[in-house]
């Protein structure tokens, strides 16, 4: 069978390669076929315990089987029915904020709460100099989604829309914007503040620091 293993972030590097196209035995399971893969391009890199591992864009353990065409994607520490719209892409240009919000918001609501992830130039004592973010699109999106579904099993709200960079950003630029609309504030503010929390959990973007004398992935891991 044909599949594809994908290595993002601290794992790519440390395997020296971002994807790798590989023929498994039938009956393969995903954690001999993410060995395997390693084992084919010669990186001695055993992944570590809090890294995981997702086929198709959903979590997954080693045990589960494959079939002909999955897609195995290795997920290293990272960064983190209703009546509204969602609105989510993920870019490597430059956020337009103005255009995240003009996307919420309608006559129903009486409050629109934005937050904007900027980039700082200190973290922990360093001189930050730039952040890079790289992510697992298709999973990341798909993520951000059963996010919002969750806000909306809490809270009373209207429209989400988020947009999130890829790539470098440099001190004083944007990485995210999201923005939640709602008829009051309360629930636009708690929502909000929970699909921040929740991102760093769950959703595979992860976060690269360039800082004064090195460079280091920021975050823990998903899921």
């Amino acid at each position: 069978m044909l599949i594809t293993v994908l290595f993002f972030a601290g794992a790519r590097e440390r395997v020296g390669i971002g994807r790798v196209e590989l023929n498994v035995s039938d009956g393969a399971t995903l954690g001999a076929a993410v060995d395997q893969a390693i084992a084919s391009v010669g990186a001695d890199y055993v992944l570590p315990a809090n890294v995981m591992l997702a086929r198709n864009g959903a979590y997954a353990d080693r045990s589960t089987m494959l079939i002909e065409c999955d897609e195995i994607a290795i997920i290293p520490p990272v960064s983190g029915g209703a009546d509204g719209i969602s609105d989510i892409w993920i870019t490597d240009d430059e956020i337009d904020a103005d255009e995240v919000v003009s996307r919420v918001g309608s006559d129903r609501d009486g409050a629109v709460v934005v937050f904007h992830g900027i980039t700082r130039d200190h973290n922990e004592g360093r001189s930050v100099l730039w952040l890079e973010y790289e992510a697992y699109s298709p999973m990341a999106e798909n993520m951000m989604t059963r996010i919002i579904a969750e806000m909306r099993d809490k809270w009373e709200i209207g429209d989400v829309a988020v947009c999130h960079r890829t790539g470098r950003v440099d001190i004083g630029q944007t990485s995210m914007v999201l923005a939640v609309s709602a008829a009051h504030r309360r629930p636009a503010f708690e929502s909000a503040l929970y699909f921040i929390d929740r991102l760093k959990e769950v959703v595979p973007i992860w976060k690269k620091e360039y800082f004064e004398g090195g460079e280091v992935w920021i975050g823990d891991t998903p899921g």
